[in-house]
C-alpha cells in the first residue's frame, strides 16, 4: 500500500482532493469525514466506519 492508516481516527477529516490511491483504510474511522474529490482508486476500506461521511459519489452512512 502507498500509505498504510490501518485503524486511524480521521474521523471529522478534511480528505477532499487527497490522492488515497491504493491506500490501506482497513478499519479507520472516517466519521464525519470529508473525501470530497478524493482519488479512491483501489483503497482498501474493509471493515472501516463510514457514518455521515462524504464519498466522491455523496453521502455514506453504511457503517453507522
Amino acid at each position: 500500500y502507498r500509505a498504510d492508516l490501518y485503524s486511524a481516527d480521521l474521523s471529522g477529516a478534511d480528505l477532499s482532493g487527497a490522492n488515497l490511491t491504493d491506500a490501506s483504510l482497513y478499519r479507520a474511522n472516517l466519521t464525519d469525514a470529508n473525501l470530497t474529490d478524493a482519488n479512491l482508486s483501489g483503497p482498501n476500506l474493509d471493515r472501516s466506519t463510514l457514518c455521515n461521511t462524504i464519498m466522491p459519489w455523496g453521502i455514506e452512512n453504511s457503517g453507522c
